[in-house]
Formats: C-alpha cells, sequence, structure tokens
C-alpha cells in the first residue's frame, strides 16, 4: 500500500470525538461518536463568531434602567442613586463634609462627659484615646463587665438615678478600652452589652439588685473610684480597682446605731417646732419618732417588709398624740403626729423616681414611685388606726386647727437647718458635707417662707421654687467637688416634705369626712411632685452653667410630641 492510500480516511475508523455525529455508514457499521456531541435532532442555534459571556450582575432582559445624563452605561454598586443630591443629601447618606468630630474637655465632670456621649448614637461616639492602663493585651472583657456592673449595683442601690448610673458604667468600660458598649439600668437589673465590632459577637453580662441600703458616705466612695477610673492621667489595674471595691464594700457606717436613733428624734423635733410646737411638742415628737425608730429596726431584724416597718414606725408619733389629747395637756397634739411624720416620708425615693421619669426612664421611675406608694400607705395605715383609735375613745383632735407657721421665722430657720442636719446623718453621709447640706436647707426654707408667708404665694410654687434652689446649689457643690448630687440636695429638701398636709388629710379620713381628706391629701402629694420637679430642675439648669466643651451641645433625648 502506498503513502497516499495510508493518509486516505476510511470509512470504518473513529470519527473525532470533536466532530457532530454524520449519517451511518454505507456498509451498516456503527461510527464512533464523542460524548460531547450534540445528540441528533436537537438544533443548536448558531450565534456569532464568540459566545456570548453572562454575568449575574448583568441586567436581566425587559428591565430598563433609567440613566442619568453623563452616566455610564453599566449601572454600579459604588454610584449615587439616581434621586440623589449632594447639597440634599438625604440622612441615611453621610453628608459631603463628614460628621464632625467631638471633642470632649478632659478637665468636666465624668458625668457630663459620659452623659453627652450615651446620648449620641454609637457610631458618633469620639473614639477612645489609646489604653494606658491596661496590659499589653488588655484585661478579659468579662472581667471588666463584672467589675462594671458591681460598681453600678452598688449605685443603684444607695439611691442614685438610672441616668448616672448608666453613664458610670459606661465610664467604667470606656476607661479599658470597651467603647462599644451599651449599658441598661431598671429597678432591679443591670446589664451590659459589649460589641467589639459588627462581625464579632456581643458578650452580654447582668446582675440583680436584690438589697438596697442608704449609705451616701458608701456612695461618695463609688464615685471617687469612677472617677480615678476615668481620669486618663490615673494608671488603675483592674486587680487594683476590684481591692477598692471591695473595701468600699467591707466599710462601716460613719455613725453607730444610737447616734441614728437619736437624729431621728431630734429630726421630728425639729420639724414640730418647724410647725408651731414648744418645747414640750419638741420632746413628745422625739420620743415618739425614736420608739417607732426602734421598732421598725425590730422589725427588720425578724425580716419584716419595708411595707410592715413603715407601718410600726408610724404607730408610736400617733399614740402619743392621742395620749397627750386624751390628757388634757395644753400641747399641739397635730404638731407632735406631723413631725413624727416628716422622719418616715420617704423624700429620698420620691426624688430618684420623679427624677428618672424626667430623663426618660419609665420603668425604673414606675417602680420607684409604686415603691413610694407602698411606703406611704404603711405610713397612712399606722396613722389611720392610732387616729382611728382615739375619735373612738374620745380625743378631741380637730383637723381644721391651723398650725402657727409664720410668727417665728428664726426659730423655724434653726429648726430647718436642724432638720437638715439630722437627715444627713440618717443618710449616712460623709461628715464633710453635712454643714453644707444644713446651710442648703435652711436656704431653701427661708425661700419657700419669703415666698409663701411674705409675698402670699402658693405653698405649691413656693415649694418648687424653693426646691429648684436646692438642687442648683448641689449640683454646682457636687460639680465643684466631682461628687454626687444626692448627699447635698437629699437631706436640703427634708424642711419642705408635706408633712402637716398629709396629718389633717388622714386626721378627716379617720373622722369620716373623706372630701376633706382626700383634698389634703392631693396637696400633699401635689407639694411632693413640687419637691421633686423643683430639684431636677434645678440640677439641670446648673447644667447650663457648666461648658460641655463640644462641637455639638449636649444631646437630650428626643421623644414623641404628643403623637
Amino acid at each position: 500500500m502506498t503513502d497516499a492510500e495510508n493518509r486516505k480516511p476510511r470509512s470504518d475508523e473513529a470519527r473525532s470525538v470533536f466532530a457532530p455525529p454524520g449519517p451511518p455508514a454505507a456498509d451498516g457499521e456503527s461510527s464512533t461518536t464523542s460524548e460531547f456531541a450534540v445528540p441528533d435532532g436537537l438544533a443548536v442555534p448558531r450565534g456569532g463568531p464568540e459566545s456570548e459571556t453572562t454575568s449575574e450582575f448583568a441586567v436581566p432582559d425587559g428591565l430598563t434602567v433609567p440613566q442619568q445624563p453623563g452616566a455610564e452605561s453599566e449601572g454600579s454598586a459604588f454610584s449615587p442613586p439616581r434621586t440623589y443630591s449632594a447639597r440634599q443629601a438625604p440622612p441615611a447618606f453621610t453628608p459631603p463634609v463628614g460628621i464632625p468630630a467631638v471633642s470632649l474637655t478632659k478637665d468636666l465632670p465624668w458625668q457630663d462627659r459620659m452623659r453627652t456621649m450615651l446620648r449620641m448614637p454609637v457610631a458618633e461616639r469620639p473614639a477612645p484615646e489609646p489604653v494606658q492602663k491596661a496590659e499589653e493585651e488588655g484585661p478579659a472583657v468579662p472581667r471588666v463587665l463584672d467589675l462594671t456592673l458591681r460598681i453600678g449595683e452598688l449605685l443603684l442601690a444607695g439611691g442614685e438615678g438610672a441616668e448616672d448610673v448608666e453613664a458610670a458604667m459606661f465610664a467604667v468600660c470606656r476607661s479599658y478600652g470597651l467603647d462599644r458598649c451599651e449599658p441598661t439600668v431598671t429597678f432591679t437589673l443591670l446589664s451590659i452589652s459589649y460589641q467589639p465590632s459588627l462581625v464579632d459577637d456581643p458578650v452580654t453580662a447582668s446582675r440583680t439588685v436584690r438589697r438596697r441600703g442608704t449609705d451616701y458616705t458608701r456612695l461618695a466612695a463609688v464615685f471617687r473610684l469612677v472617677d480615678d477610673l476615668s481620669d486618663p492621667e490615673t494608671h488603675i489595674s483592674l486587680e487594683e480597682a476590684y481591692r477598692r471595691l471591695a473595701e468600699i464594700r467591707r466599710n462601716r457606717h460613719p455613725y453607730p446605731t444610737w447616734v441614728l436613733t437619736s437624729a431621728s428624734g431630734l429630726l421630728a423635733g425639729a420639724a414640730s417646732v418647724l410647725v408651731g410646737g414648744d418645747l414640750v411638742v419638741f420632746v413628745a415628737a422625739a420620743l415618739g419618732a425614736m420608739l417607732g425608730d426602734r421598732l421598725a429596726w425590730l422589725c427588720a431584724g425578724r425580716g419584716l417588709p419595708e411595707f410592715y416597718q413603715f407601718m410600726v414606725a408610724a404607730l408610736p408619733p400617733g399614740a402619743i398624740g392621742v395620749a397627750l389629747t386624751l390628757a388634757h395637756v395644753d400641747v399641739e397634739a397635730s404638731a407632735v403626729i406631723t413631725g413624727g411624720l416628716f422622719a418616715l416620708l420617704p423624700g429620698r425615693a420620691l426624688v430618684a423616681g420623679v427624677q428618672d421619669g424626667l430623663t426618660g426612664f419609665y420603668i425604673t421611675a414606675a417602680a420607684r414611685l409604686l415603691e413610694v406608694m407602698y411606703f406611704f400607705v404603711g405610713i397612712v395605715i399606722g396613722v389611720l388606726v392610732m387616729l382611728y383609735v382615739g375619735v373612738q375613745v374620745g380625743a378631741h383632735l380637730n383637723p381644721d386647727a391651723a398650725l402657727g407657721l409664720a410668727e417665728r421665722p428664726l426659730w423655724q430657720i434653726g429648726a430647718s437647718m436642724l432638720l437638715s442636719l439630722t437627715f444627713a446623718v440618717l443618710l449616712q453621709q460623709e461628715r464633710s458635707t453635712v454643714l453644707a447640706v444644713t446651710l442648703n436647707g435652711g436656704v431653701a426654707w427661708s425661700v419657700y417662707g419669703a415666698m409663701h408667708y411674705a409675698g402670699g404665694i402658693s405653698p405649691v410654687a413656693s415649694t418648687a421654687a424653693a426646691a429648684g434652689l436646692v438642687g442648683l446649689f448641689g449640683q454646682l457643690l457636687a460639680r465643684y467637688r466631682f461628687a454626687s448630687a444626692l448627699p447635698y440636695t437629699t437631706a436640703a429638701i427634708g424642711p419642705l416634705l408635706p408633712g402637716s398636709a398629709t396629718y389633717f388629710g388622714l386626721l378627716s379620713i379617720a373622722q369620716n369626712e373623706v372630701d376633706k381628706g382626700l383634698v389634703s391629701l392631693t396637696k400633699a402629694v401635689a407639694l411632693a411632685m413640687a419637691i421633686a420637679i423643683g430639684v431636677n430642675l434645678g440640677s439641670e439648669i446648673s447644667r447650663l452653667f457648666l461648658r460641655i466643651g463640644s462641637v455639638e451641645k449636649r444631646r437630650a433625648a428626643k421623644r414623641t410630641r404628643g403623637f
């Protein structure tokens, strides 16, 4: 066979694997086809010289995309929308000039700096400076959150407002480099969540507040600890912070029990003089209050709830007032009972509850005010029991008797200062703050007496103005000393508490004059709300004199406006 014959293809040889199948061979033998060949009878559309390359990002057929003049034919994920305008940019996009940086002045109190940043969105908060207090890798996040919750627990249990507790918790976290954290405070539950970035899982911790106590010395120590932690020039490790917190917890109260009992009696005696009592009334009110205090301590030792403690503590002042009336002693029994009520009215919890409501913490405010209502109901039951017994045995108690309030202004100012001093001792305040709060209480009563008795202004407006000055001076003193404002305001509002209105309302109800009693109790509630609102308003006014030191002003919480 020649070479030409060898090069000539034969019909029985295998076709190419890429060639399409042809008709069967003439001799009937089957030809070998490729597995990629198109089967017979399937029409394949013929395209151009090259196949069209499609993409999952291509615009589907039939969809018309409007194009802007001068824009490219193909859309981009980074091109602005058709309705976008640089001059009238919607809030969803970053403005062309960028977001203004917020720089807070370092010499301001940490309360104002942290409160300002808490009211900002997380993305707009200024980034923290390089952490100098931590080790190379920084402390463990769960330990920082645990320390934060323990500090917040002491503040909330001591009566601090929810907004200030959140500010303190945020300050502690930020001092250790945890800036993307969100604290949450309710009446009995504290929680905090930290998320390092948008792609990391958040770390959340919580703590329950089960016991509450009144110790403003401990509260001031916690404030100093938070102030040292938030100071960039102070280097406090996590172990050192735990050690100081343990010392704060172990510290004993600054005043022994007998001093607290004596202070309770002096408070009731000063309140009785404030409403027109004499020396005999002073002694009787003091004895009733001290006896009630001891009975309340006995109930607390037996584990009874605070509701029954207030009810038992209200029995002795009412009993002594009824006994003096039955003995025909020429004294004002109403002043004795009113003085005893002054020592029991929960002014601290009332101010904290109203403050939480005014600052937007409605759940905590509702819980605090409900607690105040329970305490008040306990006092009402205790006093009503004694007044009802006195009426039944023939005691002549006159609910229309006017107390002599405007005849001795100097004695009343002195009594108001003594009342504030003893109230400060009952709150376990530091000795360095007692003098300031005593003077603040005297100023409060002087303003109230000048407006109500000399000026003839309504008692509610006079009480609100006097409480506003208490809040103003207390907040300024607290900012001057970088401390909490509660030790400078709570005891100073003692002379303004509505003890006489509460007593006369209860006496009218005991004598079946329910309408008169409800009117008098409504007046007492109005006076109490005026005190709380005035203190909060004075605190807010004081912040107007403080320079926040940022590009934007201190943001208030945006709420609905009636819709």
